[in-house]
């Protein structure tokens, strides 16, 4: 299978693209606006796809007629590029095409438009979708709040309803799964039914828990683990390192580095020689701490598909928490002439079958 992903630069497509390299070791043609500006690269860029991830659309403009054209066209855009080759397409449809609005109705015209191309089609039909990076005032209500909470700042709730919710990775297996299903069939992933104020409250109770202290909040469901991965990326990075103090008498010295309110959790110890690197992978979804105890260390982590490394000097004299963004290649390595000893702690038993952690490196060769 070869896979195309548009809008991958985007929200989902940012997930979905991360979740094929963890769990299929594909790596997709990923298209964004600047390939749908250019008919001829776009249609060079399809030319070996036989599958379709279409996620590329418009959910806020100017006006409710761009909203409505804008997903017909990016619709329309990729049947002329496809031409008359017969392809698999799995379609990031929305609940939101059951409604008379600009963005159902352009959603649900968008999908005739790719029922008339040759080949298959997967009507994968998606709730509100939450997760890591969503941008604030645009992809959901979740990543707004989040983003407020996580700069201190406390929303207000306008029209209090139930609402479901999918996490994007979640979203991004059922897509993938319809992709690998090479047929004409309906998806309709079933999301968590959360009240709008209950988001906030959960998002309060992550922020006064753990950002001053990193303490860690009830994390004993999935919901709660999804939802303070979400928080955590709004934090990050501005909210780390957390320091902790350290408490010296005759007898040595003691850091506390691990206070948890709810869920599993497994802690382990490595010592790191001079010169050695550990770590280069990243997780999905795995909530991982790192907290140095002695020596001298550089924490390197990288965003999945940026280029941009963001590297931080850590040291067992000024101990303090970073927990590893998910998504986010990361490494620890000794820059003393000592060995390095970390303390390390994750919300997962480690499951050496399904061990959620994909290999990957920092600064890629």
């Amino acid at each position: 299978m070869k896979v195309a992903v548009t809008g991958a630069s985007g929200f989902l497509g940012w997930h979905l693209s991360c979740r094929l390299a963890a769990t299929r070791q594909v790596e997709p043609v990923r298209l964004g606006r600047d390939d749908f500006a250019n008919p001829t690269g776009l249609a060079a860029a399809l030319a070996d796809v036989d599958t379709v991830v279409h996620i590329a659309g418009v959910n806020r403009a100017d006006g409710n007629d761009e909203v409505e054209q804008g997903n017909v066209e990016l619709a329309e855009a990729l049947r002329e590029a496809v031409g008359d080759r017969p392809v698999h397409i799995a379609y990031a449809n929305s609940v939101q095409a059951d409604l008379d609005n600009p963005y159902g109705r352009g959603k649900r015209r968008a999908r005739e438009v790719l029922a008339s191309m040759p080949g298959t089609l997967a009507d994968v039909v998606l709730p509100n979708l939450f997760g890591e990076h969503g941008r604030p005032g645009y992809n959901s209500f979740v990543a707004t709040f989040a983003h407020e909470v996580a700069a201190g700042r406390q929303p207000t709730v306008a029209g209090d309803r139930e609402i479901a919710l999918l996490h994007a990775q979640d979203a991004a297996e059922e897509l993938i799964t319809a992709a690998e299903r090479r047929e004409d069939h309906d998806v309709r992933p079933a999301g968590e039914p959360r009240s709008i104020s209950g988001v906030l409250a959960l998002l309060n109770e992550f922020h006064g828990t753990y950002a001053a202290t990193g303490e860690l909040p009830d994390l004993s469901t999935t919901f709660r683990i999804d939802l303070f991965n979400t928080y955590r990326a709004a934090l990050w990075p501005h909210g780390y390192p957390i320091q902790r103090p350290l408490h010296s008498d005759d007898r040595g010295d003691l850091v506390e580095i691990f206070r948890s309110n709810g869920g599993t959790g497994q802690g382990y110890v490595s010592s790191t020689r001079p010169g050695q690197v550990r770590g280069e992978h990243y997780h999905l979804r795995k909530v991982e701490r790192f907290i140095v105890c002695a020596g001298e260390a550089e924490i390197g982590l990288r965003r999945l598909y940026s280029d941009e490394v963001l590297t931080f000097r850590v040291s067992g004299a000024e101990p303090a928490i970073l927990d590893m963004p998910t998504m986010w290649v990361h490494n620890i390595r000794n820059v003393g002439d000592t060995d390095v000893l970390t303390a390390f702690w994750a919300d997962q038993l480690l499951d050496s079958t399904n061990p959620d952690q994909y290999p990957a490196k920092v600064v890629p060769a």
